[in-house]
């Protein structure tokens, strides 16, 4: 029997005109995660990819786990792959309940069966009957059960035939590379990178922008965002995390602005200098991870006020949700334990006591006037690091 990785992918969601896109794409992002484990064969068939491995010595467990991060693949199986012939696919079977009943303390079972191969003798339901029977020949402890069975023992029936007893469940959503591009603004904390993550399930490649101002932020907390990066990018195909110098305008700001417009103001200048980055790229949009109400700078004032800083949208996936609820995505996708490290990010330097939570557009434009805009941007865009994650 050859092992095969059998990968789905939700085809209720596509168009005709969009199944080429689709699957070529992922595709090509399939082969891009597996080419340091080994040589790989990538086919589709039927709304199925199979990968089949000839290297004997192919890590199948690291496959799975990179698979399983893998936008637009819904859910995954390793597979034994045999010939459309009914007495060898009953010895495959009893090998391979054989195998599992070896590792595990099954008592019952179903077979599910699905015949994409109309030739085949047997229908669905007449091929799970048969084929259920014989397993309870060979396995008199098993038992038959269709509701709640320990372990369910699937045949498709196809251009070959495909025996398996697990479906693993994956990332769904689009491949990498079908959406367009954006520029997360990055943060070592818990929102942003759920923000980004949220964004690349939908088909977009994501760069990122932070935001470092030393002395007041260290070393540990640049390394903190670049962990945090380097997470993400195990779901998004790889970024760009550009560091950008920001001390020398937070210094600015709050010498010369209103202690309780030094939030905002500090705000719309990330927003700026990550517009910048973002067309330089060629992205079309930002991301951040402000909600409605989480803190004074994310009232619904204050977003607008922000807003009106950049000309490209600004995706905000987490603006109706609660903290538990980014927290529980965190965990999922692998940033909470970093993100609530204890090392200072440079939004939590000069915080106003009181900030404005009402701010006036108007009144920050004047504020913000008595700035030398051009000079303090150019200067920390030319000193901004890139790191590719």
């Amino acid at each position: 029997m050859e092992k095969v990785i059998l990968v789905r992918y939700e085809e209720i969601f596509l168009k005709r005109s969009n199944r080429n896109l689709f699957e070529n794409r992922l595709i090509r992002n399939i082969r891009q995660r597996l080419e340091s484990l080994g040589n790989i064969r990538v086919t589709c068939s039927q709304s199925r990819i199979y990968i089949e491995i000839p290297d004997e010595d192919f890590d199948l467990v690291e496959a799975v786990e990179r698979l399983k991060k893998v936008f637009g693949i819904a859910s995954l199986s390793i597979v034994h792959k045999v010939p459309t012939d009914y007495e060898i696919i009953k010895t495959s079977a009893v090998s391979i309940v054989a195998d599992l009943l070896s590792r595990y303390h099954y008592r019952t079972f179903k077979v599910e069966s699905k015949r994409a191969d109309k030739s085949f003798p047997l229908n669905s339901p007449q091929l799970s009957a048969d084929l259920g029977a014989h397993i309870l020949r060979n396995f008199p402890r098993l038992k038959v059960d269709v509701r709640n069975p320990d372990f369910v023992f699937y045949i498709e029936v196809r251009e070959s035939t495909y025996l398996y007893s697990e479906i693993i469940p994956a990332a769904k959503g689009l491949p990498t590379g079908t959406g367009g591009r954006a520029t997360l603004l990055l943060s070592g904390g818990i929102d942003s990178p759920v923000a980004g993550w949220m964004i690349a399930k939908r088909g977009v490649e994501v760069d990122a922008v932070y935001f470092h101002s030393p002395p007041y932020t260290s070393e540990r907390a640049r390394e903190k965002v670049v962990r945090l990066s380097e997470i993400l990018s195990e779901w998004t195909m790889g970024m760009r995390l550009y560091v950008v110098p920001f001390t020398e305008i937070q210094m600015a700001i709050h010498q010369k602005c209103p202690q309780e417009y030094l939030t905002i103001i500090m705000r719309r200048y990330m927003m700026k200098i990550a517009e910048r980055i973002a067309r330089n790229d060629g992205s079309l949009a930002l991301i951040t991870g402000e909600a409605i109400g989480q803190v004074a700078s994310q009232t619904m004032e204050s977003l607008l006020v922000t807003n009106s800083a950049v000309s490209l949208p600004v995706y905000r996936p987490l603006i109706g949700m609660d903290k538990n609820e980014v927290v529980s995505i965190a965990r999922h996708i692998g940033t909470y334990d970093t993100s609530i490290l204890p090392y200072e990010d440079c939004c939590t330097i000069f915080v106003a006591r009181h900030p404005a939570t009402r701010p006036s557009l108007e009144k920050t434009l004047d504020y913000e006037s008595v700035l030398d805009e051009e000079q303090l941007i150019a200067k920390a865009l030319e000193q901004m690091e890139t790191i590719i994650v």
